[in-house]
């Protein structure tokens, strides 16, 4: 196994953490951009108003996205295993 293989593996890995997670990652931030203009226009400054809707959006977004997650880290995981005679030459 050679550097250039363990780079790849790693640039792969890492592109296919940001891939899976970009879709919570955004619904929460857009959830809270909206919580946020909403306290700013009614004057509310209440801390704890963000965390229950963020929680609801984002085990919606799981609920909605959980099988496309699973489905793209278990064909990365069959890919590198597939192949793992390669890696220990």
């Amino acid at each position: 196994m050679t550097v250039d293989v363990v780079t790849a593996i790693a640039g792969e890995t890492l592109f296919l953490i940001i891939k899976v997670s970009a879709p919570l990652l955004l619904v929460s931030l857009c959830v809270g951009l909206a919580i946020s203009i909403f306290q700013a226009v009614t004057s509310i400054q209440e801390q704890t108003l963000t965390f229950v809707p963020k929680v609801l959006a984002i085990f919606l977004t799981l609920m909605l996205m959980g099988n496309w997650i699973l489905t793209e880290m278990s064909n990365f995981m069959i890919r590198l295993w597939s192949s793992f005679d390669l890696y220990t030459r």
